[in-house]
């Protein structure tokens, strides 16, 4: 047995034996300490802010894109206002807080309200589409704080739909004017955000439907039942209104072509009863003409033969046809009588006879 081991045996404590350190067995205390300052200092630095705390100890931060870095120094809002990306502020004593600038929709849930009428209905959900213009942070925040949208959306709103419900009853809020409720709320809450709080612009505003009481609901279904079958009644008896109009121009469009056609037919018949008539004046005109040409003819003729028998009851033709005859009949009779009677004999023919009488006039026999 050595010395050490009859040391601890008694209860004095050994002492290390000198080069122990470089053999394996030193102390680490200074590494770790080392270690653990490197990491506390590389937290505070690059770590970046989530809570409150690390806004406050941290000096590196990030804001994120469609927001703004807002600070606050000693509680005092700050006039400095930093675009996304990495920044540096003093730790513990400069906040850091990100404020969105983009789109946002905030969502309002159980707006109860009563109706004109007493009924009590319940909004379940209300969405309003926000934004809040870039240069305006600073005087809304400075006025209504980080949480700015609970004054004047999630307040707001549930100041106007109760004032909306107390002003109308349970037919316009349920049916009647429903569909004009989202611009109602858009228009009443940009009206006072532009009064008082001109950085927020209010997008749009969709309210789903309200929550009633089942018994005046069933109401509500049977009624709209009703109007459904009043309405197909309408739209049915429309329709058949729709048919008898078409039904009927159809038999005006008939009866207008019918008479339009019997028009033309007409005018057709016409044409060609006035060709018929023009076509018979012709033809009458021309025979007319004929005749007339004729009848002159024959009346020249006639005047041509009168005057060619005046010219033979001259003396002279009258005597020697006479002699002729006397020549030509082996009967001769004597005296004035006889001649005559032989003349007469000899003519067989009226007109002869006529010129012989006239001869025999003319010669005083």
């Amino acid at each position: 047995m050595d010395a050490q081991q009859q040391q601890r045996q008694q209860g004095v404590p050994a002492r290390p034996r000198s080069g122990a350190g470089r053999d394996g067995g030193g102390d680490f205390t200074p590494i770790l300490t080392v270690l653990v300052a490197f990491i506390s200092i590389f937290a505070l630095i690059v770590a970046p802010s989530i809570s409150t705390l690390n806004n406050s100890v941290s000096i590196l931060h990030q804001v994120p894109e469609g927001h703004v870095g807002v600070y606050w120094r000693g509680g005092a809002l700050l006039n400095t206002i930093t675009d996304p990306g990495f920044h540096l502020k003093l730790p513990f004593i400069t906040q850091f807080e990100p404020i969105q600038v983009t789109l946002q929709t905030d969502l309002v849930r159980d707006i109860p309200c009563g109706t004109k009428g007493g009924v009590m209905i319940n909004f379940e959900k209300i969405e309003v589409v926000n934004r809040l213009r870039k240069d305006h942070v600073y005087d809304t925040l400075l006025n209504y704080g980080v949480n700015y949208d609970n004054t004047w959306i999630y307040d707001k709103i549930h100041h106007e739909i109760n004032q909306f419900c107390s002003a109308h009853s349970l037919q316009q809020v349920y049916i009647d004017m429903f569909d004009q409720i989202d611009e109602k709320m858009k228009d009443a809450l940009q009206a006072d955000c532009t009064r008082y709080a001109p950085g927020i612009e209010i997008l749009s505003v969709r309210i789903t439907k309200p929550s009633i009481p089942e018994s005046i609901r069933r109401n509500f279904e049977n009624m709209e039942q009703e109007r459904t079958k009043v309405l197909i009644a309408v739209e049915r008896q429309r329709v058949a209104e729709k048919e008898a109009e078409t039904q009927k121009k159809i038999a005006i469009s008939e009866a207008e072509r019918n008479a339009h056609v019997s028009k033309i037919q007409m005018e057709q018949k016409l044409m060609e009863k006035d060709s018929a008539r023009k076509q018979e004046e012709i033809s009458n005109s021309m025979y007319l003409a004929r005749e007339k040409s004729l009848a002159d003819a024959s009346y020249y003729r006639t005047m041509k033969e009168a005057e060619a028998n005046k010219l033979k009851l001259t003396p002279e033709f009258l005597e020697l046809r006479f002699i002729e005859a006397i020549a030509n009949n082996s009967k001769i009779f004597f005296g004035n009588k006889a001649r005559l009677i032989f003349l007469l004999h000899l003519s067989s023919s009226p007109l002869l006879s006529l010129r012989l009488t006239a001869l025999c006039a003319y010669t005083k026999m």
